[in-house]
Order: structure tokens, then sequence, then C-alpha cells
């Protein structure tokens, strides 16, 4: 990672953290039901960053990576495959670099937060099964958060080094895909409730720590008869972050089959995770309403991972990345027309 890079990098990293105080720490310092009202305030102003980072790309994209010459704009196209055509003239190269990451970045936010649909409904089944107070969701989802972004950090970068050394990675993530979207299409979940004594999580913190599970406050440790104890809201955060991993090795390989520059990666990642909370509290009142949007993010799955198998084939033919941006537009709003055409029968009592 070059200087300018680092730079840029750091500085993104520090208006995400503070992004996340004014979000949480200094605004709503005490635990509370986030409204639906609030949570989308709060998801337009985190959709509305979102595309002010795209508008910054569009416009000032070669600052990521400190372009300087038509030397290094080819050698950083060809380092992350990016399939630009250059004219010999710099200036009109910068343009069509910075449109073309430009629409990279908001075709990846877009599959992330598509994604991060179906991670809500895991996440709203967990703290159910877990019977935790609707006020204390906001703090556990906070900190939740905060563990995600260590990880897809990581895993984002992991996977962009092997993908540089090994193009056959391609494949296998794109198998993972079709696998994990044919098992959405297929698999049917129990709504509800899960068995939480049985989550492996929450069986190796009981067999290794002191759990308080008759406590139902909003603290992740109490002391007890002198002895530390972890508490049920601690057990839910540890299941969510578990579940998060899961989730990432779906969402971040589908967001390298549109781009293979980990800076735009991460950045979509980001902006997605930063409006994951919002979207939480909203999907919490539609839940019943788009049931068939779960149908259209298993067909998503599978789209993306035969875009990544057949990608060098795709090229060829002259598929490029706001074609994959059309195709998402259209299933995602497929399976909301179909929601709201077929709704959802309620269950007799």
């Amino acid at each position: 990672m070059h200087i300018h890079e680092s730079a840029f990098f750091g500085a993104f990293l520090l208006f995400f953290i503070v992004v996340l105080l004014i979000d949480l720490g200094l605004f709503n310092r005490k635990s509370h039901t986030v409204g639906f009202r609030e949570a989308c305030i709060w998801l337009g102003i985190w959709i509305s960053l979102a595309l002010g980072f795209y508008l910054f790309l569009y416009f000032s994209g070669d600052v990521l990576h400190g372009v300087q010459d038509s030397v290094h704009l080819e050698k950083i196209t060809s380092l992350y495959r990016q399939d630009i055509a250059m004219s010999g003239n710099f200036a009109q190269d910068i343009t069509s670099y910075n449109h073309h990451i430009a629409l990279e970045f908001l075709t990846g936010y877009l599959i992330e937060y598509a994604l991060s649909v179906d991670n809500v409904f895991v996440m709203i089944m967990i703290f159910m099964s877990f019977r935790i107070a609707p006020k204390y969701y906001k703090r556990v989802l906070f900190w939740g958060i905060l563990g995600a972004v260590i990880m897809r950090f990581l895993f984002i970068f992991i996977s962009s080094a092997l993908l540089q050394e090994f193009s056959w990675v391609m494949f296998v993530f794109g198998g993972l895909l079709i696998f994990t979207g044919i098992r959405m299409l297929f698999h049917k979940e129990k709504e509800g409730i899960l068995d939480t004594s049985g989550h492996p999580v929450v069986k190796i913190a009981s067999k290794y720590f002191r759990v308080d599970r008759s406590y139902s406050g909003h603290r992740f440790f109490l002391r007890k008869d002198g002895k530390l104890m972890l508490t049920p809201l601690f057990l839910v955060l540890m299941v969510i972050e578990f579940s998060d991993v899961i989730f990432a090795v779906d969402s971040v390989p589908a967001i390298f089959s549109v781009t293979q520059d980990p800076f735009i990666v991460f950045f979509s990642n980001m902006f997605a995770i930063i409006g994951l909370r919002s979207l939480f509290f909203i999907v919490m009142g539609v839940i019943d309403t788009f049931h068939y949007l779960k149908t259209g993010l298993g067909v998503l799955l599978f789209v993306i991972g035969l875009k990544m198998i057949f990608a060098e084939w795709l090229k060829e033919v002259g598929f490029g990345t706001e074609h994959s941006l059309m195709i998402i537009g259209v299933i995602l709003g497929l399976s909301i027309l179909a929601s709201l055409i077929f709704p959802k029968k309620k269950q007799a009592n």
C-alpha cells in the first residue's frame, strides 16, 4: 500500500469512525427502541453519504490510487483487471477510469446492501430467539458492526491477494455463490425461533465461561459473588458476530464479481455496513410485506456466481458493470413487486 493510498484509506476510516460515533455515541447514549420513522431518516442519511462518495469517485476517483500519469494508470487497471479502453489522451483516460470505478462502487454497494437484508432476517430471528428487549437492539448492533468492520477488512484484503496470485479463486468464489443461491431458493427455514441452547457459539461460551442467564439488562458483563460473568446480551452479540462471518463469505466474493480493486470492495462494504442498523429496524416493520425478497436474493447470488465463472467470456461479448447494475435492479425490483402483487397469506390462529 503506497503512501497516498494509506493516507486516503486512513482518512476514510477516520470518517467512518466519526460517523458511527455521531450515530450512536453523541445523539443516543441511552438505550431506546428505534422507531420506523427514525430508522428511515438515518437510512436516508447513510444512502446520501454513499451517493456523495459515488460522486466523489465519479469526478476525482484517481485520487484513490494517486494516479499521476498514463503508465501508472495502465498499471492500476491491469493489476485490478479493469476493462477500460485507453485512448492515449491522459485526461480522457482519467475521466473514463473515474466513471468506471464510481460505477463499480455503486454496483458493489447495491449488491452488499441487498444481501444485507438476508443478514438482517437472521439477526431478527436471533433477537427473537433470545427474547432480547427491543430497546437493547441498537446497542448490540453497534458493537456487532464494529466487529464486522475488522472481519471484513481482513477478509477483503486476503481475498484480493489470493485473486491477484491465483485467478482460479474466481471459480471457487463463483461456485460458492451458486451453491448459496440454490440453498436460499430451496431451503425452507423455520420462522421465529432458533435453538439458542444448541447454538455452537452458545455451547462453547457456556462451557468455558460463566453465564448469568437470568440477567435481562443492557450490560455485556457483570460481577456476581465476586465472579465475572457473561450476560445473555453478550451471547447474542457473539452469535451475531458469528453470523456475520458466514455472510461475509457470501457477500464479499459477490462484490469481487464487479471489481477486484480491494479499496472499492472495502468502501462498498463499509457504506452498506453503516446503514445496516437502520435497515434492521426498517425490515422489522416490513418483514412480512416483502416476503419474496429472500427468493430474489437467492436468484441474485446464483446469477452473480455464474458471472464470476464466465467472467472472461462475458467481457468478450461486451458485458460490463452497467449491465450488472441493471440485472441487480431488475431482480430486486421483481421480487419486491411480486411481494406486493401476491401478499403473504396470514396463518389462521
